[in-house]
């Protein structure tokens, strides 16, 4: 009778719990901190220079409380004006630097990617995942120009991306039908994978292939392999691939000839996940 007892107040203790807390509503959470970090984050190659107004629709927030940030971040340094239009500076790229130059992985993650790509001739990133995205945070481009845009920092849909892909591959089942359930549907080009149920089951190929192979469905004409890299506990935390102009590279190639070489490279790079 005391342990039945036990158990059900136990139950009544745990149902009472409290759900847990929105983390923006922890006492200690800079809301204006986030605002400002907001407002940074707005602008992108579509939105170089934008206007207050522009920048508060973006953002949703109310055109005072983004001109208070607006002039924060231009005291700092880190925005100016031409009196209407706003745009960042430079001195942006210090958040980013401070990060990849504090950050052993990348570091060490640099030199073998600059050796993978000129092995093969082609271009190589490492990737991390960032809510939805996979976020490029080291890469080594070859003379042939490809994907122009792409930068460390830049993004890539991570539904859609090898890269993504294979960093979604290490997700719990649980975990990946969150992620599904967060991410709306977007056609980049004709070759777009757009229902949801089909990406799931390109992510669960790739956890028992180890590799993930995209052609053409973030941009047209660019094919990508990537794989896991995995610390020493088998969790996958940050993936690499090889992009290659589809004319060029067929999908065969990649898998028989960039796959090994791929592979031994993540396997490198383990050591830096300590």
């Amino acid at each position: 009778m005391e342990n039945i007892a036990t158990t059900a107040s136990s139950e009544i203790i745990e149902s009472a719990s409290p759900e847990p807390l929105d983390p923006t509503e922890r006492p200690d959470f800079v809301t204006a901190l986030a605002r400002g970090i907001s407002v940074i984050r707005a602008f992108g190659p579509d939105a170089a220079r934008m206007t207050l107004a522009d920048i508060a629709k973006r953002v949703n927030l109310p055109r005072a409380t983004v001109r208070r940030s607006l002039i924060t971040l231009e005291t700092l340094g880190y925005v100016e004006s031409d009196g209407r239009n706003f745009t960042l500076t430079p001195k942006v790229l210090t958040l980013g630097h401070s990060y990849l130059s504090s950050s052993p992985f990348t570091r060490a993650a640099q030199p073998l990617l600059e050796r993978f790509a000129a092995t093969i001739h082609e271009s190589s990133w490492v990737a991390i995942l960032d809510e939805t995205d996979a976020l490029l945070v080291a890469g080594a481009r070859t003379n042939r120009i490809l994907s122009p845009g792409l930068t460390v920092g830049s993004r890539l849909p991570a539904a859609w991306s090898s890269l993504g892909r294979a960093l979604l591959s290490g997700l719990s089942d649980d975990e990946l039908d969150a992620f599904l359930r967060r991410v709306k549907p977007r056609t980049y080009t004709a070759r777009t994978m757009i229902d949801l149920s089909a990406i799931r089951k390109a992510i669960m190929d790739v956890r028992a292939n180890g590799y993930a192979l995209v052609d053409g469905e973030v941009e047209i004409g660019l094919s990508s392999i990537s794989v896991p890299v995995k610390n020493f506990e088998g969790r996958t935390v940050a993936a690499i691939n090889a992009s290659a102009p589809s004319e060029r590279v067929r999908s065969t190639e990649m898998i028989e000839r960039f796959l090994p070489l791929l592979q031994r490279t993540a396997e490198d790079l383990r050591p830096a996940l300590v």
